[in-house]
């Protein structure tokens, strides 16, 4: 048995089929971190690009916030159908679609992992309250599901294997957060750990990883936060973080998801419409919270983490708001910034009750208790959330957190976001369009 297995690894190695497809696989993960970093970098760009014609002009987001926004919605729905929301439901529903390949290339092909950055930026720069990161895990699926047309890629690395590596390789690329990449294509892409296509979410997110970090460097998403812990005074954080973050993330979902899918037949019918309303809409919140709603919140977030920021308590409802409205215009544009910020600033609002806790800390907890409320997957945010500040000191407390959040949030909306829009695009599928 040994010998025929040392003979079989030979026959791998001197094959150029083998080495063929090996060496595809690994010029799309680069593809990934170099998509990740392009895109980072062109989000940042565009969000200061709005800052700066903004300033001095408090009446351009009137005209400028509704006309982009009406102008994504046509070219995405004219040349990118398929780019719309975060892109996280539609890699998810890639993964399900056994019968119907050819709406999987539709869902996860080049081009709409083109026109997916190219309208997140557009976005930005016309001031909408969305995130690059969930889009980031859609571009970096089509990129590594695409790989299939140009080697011949083991049974068990086609379609789900290789769209979970993608994804994995996407989130860890866009945040540096190589383990809740891993952990993220287990517990929301997979839902189950499949031990066949482990090796290859591994290798993606290790390739996609140091491609980022060789054009961004080694970071933390959000710097080293500094949150010491107080016992026994943390308990009580922890349980009012738990409640009422994950009752607000929770809330976000259901209304993400119901509300959505009652808009739906008006957005299809006037999308147009819609989105100069919704734009008009974001022009008001922006203006009334002194611009802080518009864009990703990522410099809100920070400030509130390392305390070198001061943000009103209004920061959370209308950020919240800003983008809920956002994501029911249908544009491209994810959610996973915003609810970090959302959660930050429902982490302030909390201070207050709380004099004797450090204020990081509570920002923290008030961070994972809404990020893991939204998404409910609790893992990822513990990973995710420890990885992005560089804190240990508050892991029990973020764990305990993450636990309590999931399980309020369950009970507003029993149905993870991703999920329930994943199966949104499920149900449309026709079996004369397969």
């Amino acid at each position: 048995m040994y010998r025929r297995r040392l003979q079989r690894s030979l026959r791998h190695l001197k094959s150029s089929r083998v080495w063929r497809t090996r060496t595809v696989f690994l010029i799309g993960a680069v593809l990934v971190g170099l998509s990740a970093s392009l895109l980072a970098r062109g989000a940042d760009y565009a969000s200061l690009w709005f800052d700066h014609m903004i300033d001095g002009r408090p009446w351009l987001p009137f005209v400028l916030t509704p006309v982009g926004l009406m102008l994504i919605t046509w070219a995405t729905g004219r040349f990118f159908p398929g780019a719309e929301g975060s892109g996280i439901p539609q890699a998810i529903a890639a993964l399900h679609l056994k019968r119907y390949k050819k709406l999987r290339h539709t869902l996860l092909s080049l081009r709409i992992a083109f026109g997916k950055g190219l309208m997140i930026i557009l976005g930005l720069a016309c001031g909408a309250s969305i995130g690059r990161e969930g889009p980031t895990i859609h571009i970096a699926a089509a990129i590594s599901y695409s790989l299939t047309r140009f080697a011949r890629f083991p049974h068990h690395d086609i379609g789900r294997g290789l769209i979970m590596a993608g994804g994995a390789a996407g989130l860890a690329a866009a945040f540096n957060t190589p383990l809740a990449g891993v952990v993220f294509a287990i517990e929301e892409m997979a839902r189950n750990y499949e031990d066949k296509t482990s090796g290859t979410v591994f290798t993606a997110v290790i390739i996609a990883g140091l491609t980022a970090l060789a054009m961004n460097g080694n970071y933390t998403y959000f710097g080293v936060v500094d949150a010491p812990v107080e016992f026994p005074a943390i308990l009580l954080v922890v349980l009012a973080c738990g409640v009422f973050g994950g009752a607000a993330g929770g809330l976000f979902s259901a209304l993400l998801i119901y509300v959505g899918r009652w808009i739906s037949p008006f957005r299809n019918a006037h999308p147009l419409l819609l989105a100069g309303a919704i734009g008009l809409l974001l022009a008001v919140i922006g203006w009334a919270s002194g611009g802080v709603t518009w864009g990703t919140g990522y410099e809100e977030a920070e400030g509130i983490l390392t305390g070198q920021g001061e943000t009103s308590i209004l920061f959370a409802p209308l950020k919240f708001l800003a983008t809920l409205l956002s994501y029911w215009t249908g544009m491209p544009g994810g959610i996973f910034a915003p609810s970090l910020s959302i959660g930050a600033g429902l982490g302030h609002w909390l201070t207050a009750w709380f004099p004797l806790v450090s204020a990081s800390a509570v920002a923290l907890l008030g961070m994972t208790a809404y990020f893991t409320g939204v998404v409910q997957t609790p893992i990822t945010a513990v990973v995710i959330i420890t990885e992005m500040t560089g804190n240990q000191e508050l892991l029990l407390p973020i764990m305990a957190t993450a636990l309590i959040a999931d399980g309020v949030s369950k009970l507003i909306n029993p149905q993870p976001v991703y999920r329930a829009l994943a199966e949104d695009f499920i149900k449309g599928i026709q079996p004369g369009k397969s």
